[in-house]
Order: structure tokens, then C-alpha cells, then sequence
């Protein structure tokens, strides 16, 4: 039988890029999968952009 021994403590320095990380991902993922322009209101390049990757990534869109 082997025993479980309790987690450590995760220093911050090895945290910090996580945290940071991400939310970032999470708003990119957002942006590209279920934005549709609610978000993102700079123009037409930007939404064309997103469309186009929602297609590369095999996301209906229509």
C-alpha cells in the first residue's frame, strides 16, 4: 500500500505566470470561439479575424 502525503505549498514565484496566464487565455478563448462582436467593437478587421478562426477551429458559427 502506498500512503498519500499532504500537498506542499506552491511558492509565488512559480504562481505568478498562471495567474497571469490564464485569464488571458480565457479572454483570448472567449474572443474567438463566442464573441460575435458583443466584445470586441473595433471594427470590421477584428470580427472577420475571429470569424475566420472560429472556421480554422471548426466552431459553427452559423
Amino acid at each position: 500500500m502506498s500512503t498519500l502525503s499532504a500537498p506542499g505549498n506552491i511558492p509565488l514565484p512559480r504562481l505568478v505566470p498562471w495567474l497571469l496566464a490564464v485569464p488571458v487565455l480565457l479572454l483570448i478563448g472567449y474572443l474567438v470561439l463566442m464573441d460575435n462582436g458583443a466584445v470586441s467593437q473595433t471594427g470590421g478587421y477584428l470580427h472577420e479575424l475571429m470569424h475566420d478562426g472560429r472556421h480554422l477551429l471548426g466552431v459553427p458559427c452559423h
